[in-house]
């Protein structure tokens, strides 16, 4: 069973050595590491060709981090995906406890484990929230943690690539597609991966930016988009601007307020339990 290991880049220079041996000191599978980076310009090149050549890279632009998986899937052929940023690393046994699983189950198109979030570092400081497999959960929130995460090359050959038009929940549409279609998931309770959590982080950094992207997606996937996703939203909004601890009143007022307008935004219409939940929140109930 080969493994084809995806790395999209772009100025990782801090990061990409420790991403890359990550992948290097996997025993027990056959592998093709293939790096697509989009034209660093903080040194990762020089790091890339400074290592041993375990890797295939290519550096040039490209369309955003999407595009880059993208092209590193058409890149590949093994039968098993995974895709680790350049930021992120495997822990040791990974690719050989993802085959022993997908041997023993041939019917699972996509395999999830668990995973930390780890630090500049590489000291994990908190667990990815991940949990056992549910549709509905899934649209609630994302438990399912990207570099933890392989697919057989046959869900893409069904279901398709990433969706290159988007910037931040490319992962969580993917997975969301993945599911809708009937791909079959299974869940790992072992730590596979760390998922590199810091200051300039894209998505710590983009917080509403990224809300809103979901937003978006789960109406075009769903029709409409939970409310969890709406209250998530207005938080992201609301805690840039009022100080919940200097001002739980008017904090909780605007988190009404705004979850309101969030849902007459992508849905048209408000559930009878956004309105009893805000009302609450707004103090017109007790």
């Amino acid at each position: 069973m080969k493994f084809s290991i995806v790395t999209p880049s772009y100025n990782q220079a801090e990061f990409i050595a420790r991403t890359i041996e990550s992948v290097a000191t996997q025993e027990g599978a056959s592998l093709d590491h293939v790096i697509f980076d989009g034209g660093s310009t903080d040194g990762t090149v020089e790091v890339m060709r400074g290592l041993p050549q375990t890797f295939r890279w290519t550096s040039e632009r490209d369309g955003g981090q999407a595009d880059a998986v993208n092209k590193g899937i058409r890149a590949s052929d093994g039968e098993i995906i995974g895709w680790l940023n350049s930021d992120d690393v495997y822990y040791p046994g990974t690719l050989a406890a993802v085959e022993a699983y997908f041997i023993a189950h041939p019917d699972v198109d996509v395999l999830y484990g668990m995973a930390d979030h780890i630090d500049r570092d590489d000291r994990p400081f908190e667990a990815y929230p991940t949990a056992e497999f549910d549709l509905e959960h899934l649209t609630e929130r994302c438990f399912i943690c990207q570099p933890a995460t392989f697919f057989r090359r046959s869900a893409v050959d069904t279901w398709g690539l990433l969706d290159d038009t988007l910037h931040f929940c490319m992962d969580y549409e993917l997975w969301m597609r993945f599911a809708l279609g009937g791909a079959k998931f299974g869940y790992l309770e072992q730590k596979l991966a760390g998922s590199r959590m810091y200051e300039t982080n894209k998505t710590l950094g983009s917080r509403v930016k990224v809300h809103r992207e979901i937003n978006d997606m789960m109406k075009k996937r769903l029709g409409r988009v939970p409310d969890t996703w709406l209250y998530n939203y207005a938080h992201a909004l609301v805690e840039a601007k009022i100080d919940r601890t200097a001002n739980p009143g008017k904090f909780a007022l605007r988190i009404g307020a705004e979850s309101i307008n969030a849902a007459f935004k992508w849905n048209r219409r408000i559930s009878r339990s956004m309105l009893r939940r805000t009302a609450q929140w707004m103090g017109i109930v007790g």
